[in-house]
């Protein structure tokens, strides 16, 4: 017999059982059976699954919002380590001085990332108030095609500048099939020659790998500042510093919704 329900129903049986009055029963063992066949009765009926289901139910509601809370903290205490943004090193597109920056941490070959970067376009096309940092979080089981991708459009920004960064990106992305082989490696030059960069610079700058420390960088400044996985991106209030992680190639709604958030909690 359950200890905690067992008295609640015997005080139940006492006040009100309907067999015979309880005055009547002046035998305790007759008031512990009635106690014992109610409580059995209970435990077998449908409301006693019901009333049990719901309360799991409620538990596991508890349970997976204490975890949603435990885990929004934790990102948002390990977006402190999101790297500053430096227009001499990051990739900016949109205006330099926009009131808010999304921070993308991204990989080339990641279908994920090949979805969220139209929608990172459509966001800033949008809202001119945005701009938009890409950096580099090369998984490895998208190698070499992430990593080589990564290098070689760091490439092309040194050769042709920032334009010509977004678009070596935007082609990737378009072309790419993702998951690692996506955009052959091979086809990389031919891409760079397609856009008006000159052939020899773009081949000794990736054969040189002149930017594996700065795409190592990016990863390890990901990693530090809260990003498992791709897109990893964060909305930043470049006013007051406020940083929102955005995990996840989330709908352009849902990043205009928490623009939307950021500006009222100004």
């Amino acid at each position: 017999m359950n200890r905690f329900l067992k008295p609640v129903l015997y005080s139940l049986v006492v006040l009100s059982v309907a067999i015979t009055p309880v005055y009547a029963i002046d035998n305790s063992d007759e008031i512990e059976r009635i106690v014992d066949q109610r409580i059995s009765e209970y435990l077998n009926s449908d409301d006693f699954d019901r009333v049990v289901e719901a309360s799991i139910n409620r538990y596991i509601a508890k349970q997976n919002e204490a975890r949603a809370d435990r885990e929004r903290q934790a990102l948002e205490q390990a977006a402190k380590n999101l790297a500053a943004v430096d227009p001499a090193r990051d990739h900016i597109r949109g205006r330099e001085d926009a009131d808010f920056t999304l921070i993308e941490y991204s990989d080339y070959e990641c279908p994920f990332c090949k979805r969220f970067h139209t929608t990172a376009i459509e966001f800033i096309e949008k809202h001119p108030d945005v701009n938009w940092v890409y950096r580099h979080f090369p998984l490895d089981f998208h190698n070499p095609g992430a990593q080589a991708q990564a290098e070689a459009s760091e490439c092309a920004a040194a050769v042709g500048g920032s334009d010509a960064f977004w678009q070596f990106s935007d082609l990737i992305y378009e072309r790419t099939t993702s998951n690692g082989k996506g955009f052959p490696v091979e086809n990389l030059v031919p891409l760079a020659e397609e856009i008006g960069l000159d052939r020899g610079a773009f081949i000794a700058c990736i054969t040189e790998r002149r930017f594996t420390d700065k795409v190592e960088a990016d990863y390890q400044n990901g990693v530090v500042s809260g990003v498992s996985g791709t897109p990893g991106n964060f909305l930043r209030d470049n006013r007051n510093g406020n940083v929102i992680p955005v995990s996840g190639a989330q709908p352009l709604q849902k990043l205009e919704q928490i623009l939307a958030q950021m500006k009222e909690a100004r």
